[in-house]
């Protein structure tokens, strides 16, 4: 475990580091307030726990994205542009399979937890977990037979032929694996172990570089599923050794009460299924859509985009999943705190994703080579759309987090659904207007109808609407990255990622700096104690 802890130490140097020297006296005494005055006089609290999960997480999302870059450039080189389509093809069959076999259950396993914890009753914490364990096995099981049964059909609607049916077979071993593997990291995750949930990102991501690599390496194309297959059992041993920390009262369980459990895990957690599968189904057809119009190369490019664009944003997603759901869930019946916590989530968001996304509009080109090769060079204006659609994602997901901590069942359900044929209506017009930049240009335009049309809803729900902050966040964010987006079209690419480079040092600078206002001093720790399992 040596490499592991050094990874989160330098996870955790590499973020606080940072605030510490921001926070002293010489600088604090040259910081006035900008976006909210009364932050500056009295830190909440609840910047602070944000701050804290979204350093840990994002800090190990840090070290996650080097593993990312060996394993994205390693593919890139040894696969081309095609053998990165058939990946992404394979993980998006496998995501799909996972998806009906887990019944959303790591989702409301971790609603359930997080509702047991607050009862303070333990023989109700062991009931959700021992119940959440058992049926995690069982639907995996089954949904793993049930993409054996169909991997012939799976074959012929994907490929339209019959010469990967074994592969496919294959994939449901990973289904499997990595529903268990979802329950236990649910546990850990509604037992709010954060510094357990870093430490398992990391490992994850170095386990999927050494093995993709490794196996691709020697087999090349016909490496892949077994790549995918021993990092979903990696998965599994490394969320176990860590779910196996939470100490849970030994009961014993009577069948009707397993039954009761599991029907409250099952309700909500089809809801959240049929959403997610929602998703995953959108984007599977999207891969069709390109492979069938646009070849197997375009299905590279895609995957490429979207991988990369996912890097830029994904530490600050996985910290709203990881404690701001939780916690959300907790005073989810309060409508004043419950939108008091998504506006400060959504101003952390703010502040974290506008630099990077403004740095990654102006480096897209170079980000392309250096994580891929030269020859995905024709994804870059996808890439830079998709990163204009995930800055509105990260605003739009704490609003629909809402709606899975008060159990809107119908309305999650049917935004899910209706969005996601939406993004695929909006693909398939994409593509035959403007070619591979139509799936790019499609998200984006997805992405600012879902925010007005949640926006409207959760205002019916809650009561809710934008914070001061916020919207002063949003006059100045906005303007920027449509100056930075639109510049690539105006000047040369040097002269474009100068004026962006230009533009993003400083918005990087103002938001460190507000960040720093909003964290209570008395929440940032003086050292780093890698012994912490737990973000108070």
């Amino acid at each position: 475990m040596t490499c592991l802890s050094l990874a989160i130490r330098l996870a955790k140097a590499l973020v606080y580091s940072r605030i510490n020297v921001l926070l002293s006296p010489s600088v604090q005494a040259t910081i006035t307030p900008i976006i909210s005055p009364s932050a500056a006089a009295t830190p909440n609290k609840s910047y602070g726990r944000i701050l804290k999960s979204s350093a840990l997480i994002g800090g190990s999302t840090a070290v996650n994205m080097l593993f990312g870059i060996m394993r994205t450039k390693a593919m890139a080189l040894l696969l081309g542009p095609s053998g990165v389509g058939l990946l992404g093809i394979y993980g998006s069959i496998s995501e799909l399979a996972r998806s009906v076999a887990g019944l959303g259950i790591n989702n409301s396993g971790v609603r359930q937890i997080a509702e047991s914890i607050a009862s303070g009753e333990t023989e109700r914490i062991a009931t959700t977990v021992i119940t959440l364990r058992r049926v995690a096995l069982y639907s995996g099981i089954v949904g793993a037979l049930l993409l054996i049964a169909l991997s012939k059909r799976v074959s012929w609607v994907t490929f339209r032929d019959y010469e990967h049916v074994a592969s496919i077979a294959l994939l449901a071993f990973v289904a499997l694996l990595l529903d268990i593997s979802d329950a236990q990291r649910a546990l850990v995750q509604g037992m709010r172990r954060i510094s357990d949930l870093a430490r398992m990102n990391i490992l994850g991501a170095f386990y999927a570089a050494i093995f993709s690599i490794a196996i691709v390496y020697l087999w090349r194309e016909r490496g892949i599923v077994p790549s995918l297959i021993c990092v979903a059992a990696m998965s599994v041993v490394t969320s176990w050794w860590y779910a196996r920390k939470v100490k849970v009262e030994r009961i014993r369980i009577t069948w009707p009460r397993a039954f009761a459990e599991a029907s409250e895990l099952l309700k909500f957690g089809v809801v959240v299924m049929t959403n997610v599968l929602a998703t995953l189904s959108a984007a599977y057809i999207v891969r069709l859509f390109l492979l069938r119009t646009m070849g197997l190369k375009a299905a590279g490019l895609y995957q490429a985009a979207w991988a990369l664009a996912g890097i830029c944003i994904n530490f600050i997603l996985d910290a709203m999943g990881t404690d701001f759901y939780p916690r959300l869930t907790a005073v989810a019946n309060d409508k004043r705190q419950c939108n008091t916590l998504v506006n400060e989530q959504i101003e952390i968001g703010f502040l974290m994703a506008g630099p990077a996304m403004l740095g990654a509009l102006s480096f897209a080109p170079l980000a392309i080579i250096v994580f891929y090769s030269a020859k995905f060079g024709e994804a870059v204006p996808l890439l830079r759309w998709f990163c204009l659609g995930m800055f509105m994602r990260v605003l739009t997901w704490p609003i629909g987090f809402i709606f899975l901590a008060r159990a809107e069942r119908k309305l999650f359900f049917w935004t899910g659904v209706l969005f996601n044929a939406g993004y695929v209506a909006l693909v398939w017009f994409g593509i035959r207007m403007f070619g591979l930049s139509g799936v790019g240009i499609a998200f984006f335009v997805l992405q600012v109808l879902h925010s007005m049309i949640i926006y409207r809803i959760s205002h019916l729900v809650t009561g809710f609407s934008w914070s001061d902050p916020n919207r002063r966040l949003g006059f100045i964010l906005f303007p920027l990255l449509a100056l930075v987006f639109g510049v690539w079209y105006l000047v040369p690419p040097v002269h474009a990622a100068i004026i962006g480079t230009a533009i993003a040092l400083p918005a990087g600078y103002y938001s460190v700096r507000t960040l720093c206002r909003l964290i209570p001093l008395n929440h940032l720790p003086r050292e780093i104690v890698l012994e912490q399992d737990n973000v108070e």
